[in-house]
Parts: structure tokens; C-alpha cells; sequence
């Protein structure tokens, strides 16, 4: 039967219409999956650009870990390290693909784990953290590490000994030093929450009634800020005039003048990431060699410029908990993500210890 042309337009509409939601569909589901396999570039200014390539993935590198965190790459040699905080151990990623175990046990030396460490799911288990987490290296290319279980801020010598940098403040133990970083003169900046401690505020071991920012210099330890309730990455800007410290519970990170005697002043609320209530928190945080700032976040990592804008957010498959520049170049960001290390190539090189 031949049909009216208007019935055979109605026809024509509805599967004109039916083609264009499934084409709809499947580039909705070709957007989820790129997020699941290669991340999302959430490019909220044009500035992004210049910092994020049009083509840039997120590369995962290697899996099936505890809680990754920590990393920092070693420039003599070309390999990362980053600490496995549930395994209590420094793992070495080289670029052939390779893990291995450099140091072990890392952030607890001592022989009953069964109260240490606070807990935490890593988006598939509950885990405990004892080991190291933020790692640095010193001047000498020494690794310098926080240590949660022993308290401590600890530094691994050539021959694989360790020293003990600061363990107490003012005679009382630290909680469990979480970050740090050197400035180029040697002053070593820490960040210390009770993360190591398995009930938090309410541990009884905890000693100090409150959660610092530190200043280690010349073998003298000093308080800088106690106001913080989870203190957490830390950073300096270019030149170092500046020295971010972000607090996980707050969602913000705070910026310092530098003095001439490398203590702060003058603190400011640098971002504050309350706007967003996606799942993340500030943690490790690192600045690249045009002054913008890189900082775990909700949703992913955060990008901002120096003035604090916020530029745009790397979305990947797990949340990374601290990045680090790494490659010949220092245009690769490494991070640590839960369970997985991850990475992406970047067109501006970051600052490096």
C-alpha cells in the first residue's frame, strides 16, 4: 500500500530522530570509556592550553598496590620511587616498566603493627597505613622520607642506614609526619596530622594537642603553624617566595610568605576547593617552572595559575593521593593514585628536588 506522504515523513522524522540519540549514546559511551582508560582534561580556562596538550591521556603505569604515594624522581638514573603505604615499602618504577622494592620496611621499623596506622579503603579494601608516604631527596641525592608508623621524619643513607632527622617536638613525640620539602638551602618543610595513628585526635599516644607545620633547619626544629586540622602536601612557588601548604580537612591550601630566616608570615587562603563536592581532597601538590600549581583535588588534580585560578582538573581512573615531575625533560607528572601509578605528558616541565 502506497503510504501519504505525510505518514512517510513521520516515519522519516521518528528514525532521523532515533539515529540521532543512539549516535548520542555512543558518543556518550565513547566518552566514559576514554575517562575510564585514558582520563577526562576538564579545561575550564584557555590558558589550560598552554599547560595541558589537546591529545594528552592518562597512561596508567602499574597496579595492584595498597596505597600509593610519595613520588619523587631520582634524575641520576631516570627511575621514580614512591611509597606503598600498607606494604611499608619504597617501590623503584623504572622506565622499562619494571617495580621493584628499594626499601623495606620503610615507615615502621618496629615488630607490632597492630595498633599503628590509621585506616583507609583504597576504593577496594580497607587498608592500613604504616609505611613511608612523602618522599624527597636532599642535596646529596639522598631519599628523605616521612615516616607514619615510626613517627618520624627519616632520611636513608648511601650505605642504606638510617637517621632520624626529628622525631619530637618541644619533648613530645610527633603525630605522624605526612609531606615534605626541601628549599634550595636546605631547610626542610614538614606537614605532621595523625594519619599514623590508628584512633586520630583521639589516640592515646598522640602527644601533641595539635597538627603542625614545621621548619627543620640546622638541626633545629620549629613550629611554623599549628592551626591546620589536617595539614597535608606542601610546596614552593617559583623562587620560592611563597610556601603552599593545603589541609585535607579544610579543602583549601594556604599561602606563606617566605622570610629571610625561612619562617612564614602573612598566611592566605591561596583556592578553596569547597565549591566542589566531587569525591578528592587536596593532598600532595607540586608547581611547575611558569609558577602554576598542581593539587589533588575533587574529581582529580587540580591546575591553577599563580594568582590562584583555577584552569582546569585531570580527571583519572582512581584518585591520586601526590604527582611528581619526572623524564629527562620534567614534562611528565607522575601520580599516585590508590592503587595504581599513573602518568601524563605535559608541555611545561615542573620543579624537581
Amino acid at each position: 500500500m502506497v503510504q501519504p506522504n505525510s505518514l512517510r515523513s513521520r516515519k522519516t522524522a521518528i528514525m532521523g530522530a532515533a539515529s540521532i540519540c543512539f549516535a548520542a549514546v555512543l558518543v556518550l559511551l565513547a566518552a566514559r570509556l576514554f575517562g575510564q582508560a585514558g582520563g577526562e582534561i576538564v579545561r575550564l580556562d584557555p590558558k589550560l592550553d598552554e599547560i595541558v596538550p589537546s591529545d594528552a591521556k592518562v597512561e596508567k603505569l602499574a597496579g595492584g598496590f595498597g596505597f600509593v604515594e610519595g613520588p619523587v624522581w631520582v634524575r641520576p638514573g631516570g627511575y621514580l620511587l614512591f611509597s606503598d603505604i600498607p606494604a611499608n615499602a619504597i617501590n623503584k618504577w623504572t622506565p622499562d616498566g619494571k617495580v621493584s622494592v628499594l626499601v623495606k620496611p620503610s615507615g615502621f621499623t618496629g615488630t607490632d603493627p597492630s595498633d599503628v596506622g590509621s585506616q583507609n579503603n583504597n576504593g577496594k579494601e580497607v587498608v592500613t597505613l604504616i609505611g613511608s608516604n612523602g618522599l624527597t631527596l636532599d642535596r646529596q641525592g639522598r631519599v628523605v622520607l616521612a615516616a607514619h608508623g615510626d613517627r618520624a621524619i627519616v632520611r636513608i643513607e648511601k650505605n642504606g642506614q638510617r637517621t632520624v632527622l626529628a622525631d619530637r617536638y618541644d619533648g613530645k613525640r610527633l603525630n605522624s609526619p605526612n609531606d615534605l620539602v626541601y628549599k634550595a638551602d636546605g631547610a626542610l618543610y614538614f606537614t605532621d596530622p595523625p594519619y599514623g595513628l590508628r584512633k586520630g585526635d583521639d589516640d592515646p599516644k598522640k602527644e601533641l594537642p595539635f597538627s603542625g607545620v614545621y621548619l627543620l633547619k640546622e638541626g633545629k626544629l620549629q613550629l611554623l603553624d599549628r592551626t591546620f586540622t589536617r595539614p597535608n602536601g606542601l610546596a614552593f612557588s617559583l623562587g620560592e617566595k611563597y610556601l603552599y601548604v593545603n589541609d585535607t580537612a579544610r579543602k583549601l591550601i594556604m599561602r606563606y610568605e617566605v622570610q629571610v630566616n625561612d619562617t612564614v608570615a602573612n598566611g592566605q587562603v591561596f583556592i578553596d576547593m569547597n565549591s566542589d563536592q566531587a569525591p578528592g581532597v587536596p593532598d600532595g601538590m607540586k608547581v611547575d617552572q611558569k609558577g602554576n600549581v598542581y593539587c589533588t583535588g575533587p574529581g582529580g588534580f587540580w591546575i591553577m595559575s599563580s594568582e590562584g585560578k583555577h584552569l582546569g582538573t585531570v580527571k583519572g581512573p582512581e584518585l591520586p593521593a601526590n604527582l611528581a615531575f619526572g623524564d629527562a625533560d620534567g614534562k611528565t607528572l607522575y601520580m599516585t593514585a590508590r592503587t595504581g601509578l599513573y602518568r601524563i605528558r605535559l608541555k611545561i616541565a615542573g620543579i624537581r628536588p
